[in-house]
């Protein structure tokens, strides 16, 4: 019922290019028509490839992968000088990306979350070629050359959202409603670690194209593929340290705005020396370490014991966003921000499922799987549409009908448990 309903809606998500959006892209269906988005785009790749034989779209392989480039293509076409990347491009009323003129106007925003490189290689890997991209290795060095510039805090090595603006886990309370540039969020964090992995593929696979006939370009790009591989060591390290908490067994947030604050003669003796303090507020996004693989096996049993606490993460429908037990729980329909404070998002759903997965935790992978299919089954069924995000208790759509995008992903986890 899933496949049939992906099948006959998945071309309207396929967009030409239009106005300022100069290549191909894939939109997430429902309010969000005509945008090209960060992390969307990249999950829409990752749930549409390996289905792409599936798909009665005629080229249906081809089309993808023309689509898939291109959004990795309109977010370069539109890359500013200094690195910066917006997270998102809108065919709006302005002659180019309104984040992007910010920008320009001197307003520190947030830039494209760490999916760039993770699209990259999802797509090179699947189509056996990375070549497409190599016009663009400049400015992929200009992309973390800015990340490192303006979103690195440097006394805990971890990685800062500027404010909360489109943050991805849209009104996280570690991040939402806080002083700027005072949270380094699990989020964040995580999937900064997939994103130098994937980095470092991108850069050795153009040092080994590059070795015969560009060889300082070929050196160029080893070294970087070394930074990558040892910026992601250094970032491992210093997330262990301070976003695992060992009294609780789970990853949080942390507030990294901690320092001495002296007045007059007062706060003269023992300073701040911790760098950062944690933000025990238990969401979705805590499981993540199981997702890009760095819990070892103790933390992993830790996160597979949150995973079966009923009073925080129960629910027919797969994992709740926000811990059911938090004060701020709340699933309330809303955009700008969206609600991720408990609505069940399958994406969410997804990453706790590969996660599991991942660790050999099969029985647990296998009831998300099931709860999610039920989901969605439940949706179709009731609604002839798939919607943004679900309520934990019911099962009932609370906003967006006609969403697509990461609700795909419902068909990988069914994929994956078989080949598992």
């Amino acid at each position: 019922m899933i496949l049939e309903y992906i099948d006959r809606n998945i071309g309207k998500v396929l967009k030409d290019p239009v106005g300022f959006i100069h290549y191909p892209f894939i939109d997430p269906g429902s309010v969000y028509d005509g945008n090209v988005w960060d992390w969307d785009t990249y999950w829409s790749v990752y749930g549409l490839l390996p289905l792409a034989d599936q798909l009665s779209l005629p080229d249906a392989r081809e089309r993808i992968l023309r689509h898939a480039k291109g959004n990795v293509q309109n977010f370069f076409d539109w890359q500013l000088e200094d690195g910066y990347i917006p997270m998102m491009i809108e065919n709006g009323k302005w002659p180019e990306p309104y984040l992007n003129i910010q920008h320009k106007n001197g307003v520190l925003m947030n830039m494209h979350k760490p999916f760039l490189c993770q699209q990259i290689r999802l797509i090179s890997e699947y189509a056996g070629d990375y070549t497409w991209v190599f016009p663009h290795l400049e400015g992929l060095d200009r992309y973390f050359e800015r990340y490192r510039a303006d979103y690195l805090h440097e006394r805990s090595g971890l990685y800062v959202w500027v404010d909360d603006i489109m943050i991805g886990m849209d009104n996280d309370p570690a991040s939402f409603g806080r002083p700027k540039r005072s949270t380094a969020n699990i989020y964040l964090n995580s999937f900064m670690v997939m994103e130098l992995e994937a980095a470092a593929q991108i850069y050795l696979a153009a040092a080994k194209a590059f070795q015969a006939d560009r060889p300082d370009d070929s050196i160029h790009c080893s070294m970087q593929a070394v930074t990558a591989a040892q910026e992601k060591v250094r970032l491992i390290r210093a997330i262990q340290e301070q976003m695992f908490d060992k009294r609780d067994g789970f990853y949080y947030s942390v507030d990294v705005d901690v320092e001495t604050r002296k007045y007059d003669w007062f706060h003269q003796g023992l300073g701040v020396f911790w760098k950062s303090m944690p933000i025990r507020i238990a969401t979705w996004t805590g499981f993540l370490p199981l997702l890009a693989g760095f819990a070892d096996e103790e933390q992993a049993q830790e996160l597979r014991r949150h995973f079966h606490d009923e009073a925080a993460f129960g629910s027919g429908y797969g994992i709740p966003t926000l811990g059911k037990n938090e004060p701020m729980f709340n699933i309330e329909a809303t955009n700008n921000p969206s609600n991720w404070l408990g609505p069940i998002w399958l994406v969410a759903n997804y990453c706790v499922f590969r996660g599991m997965l991942n660790y050999g935790f099969r029985e647990e992978a296998q009831e998300l799987c099931s709860r999610s299919v039920r989901l969605l089954e439940k949706d179709l069924e009731k609604t002839g549409c798939l919607h943004e995000y679900y309520d934990p208790a019911t099962g009932e759509p609370v906003m967006n009908g006609g969403f697509i995008n990461w609700n795909i992903l419902v068909l990988n986890m069914i994929r994956e448990l078989e080949n598992a």
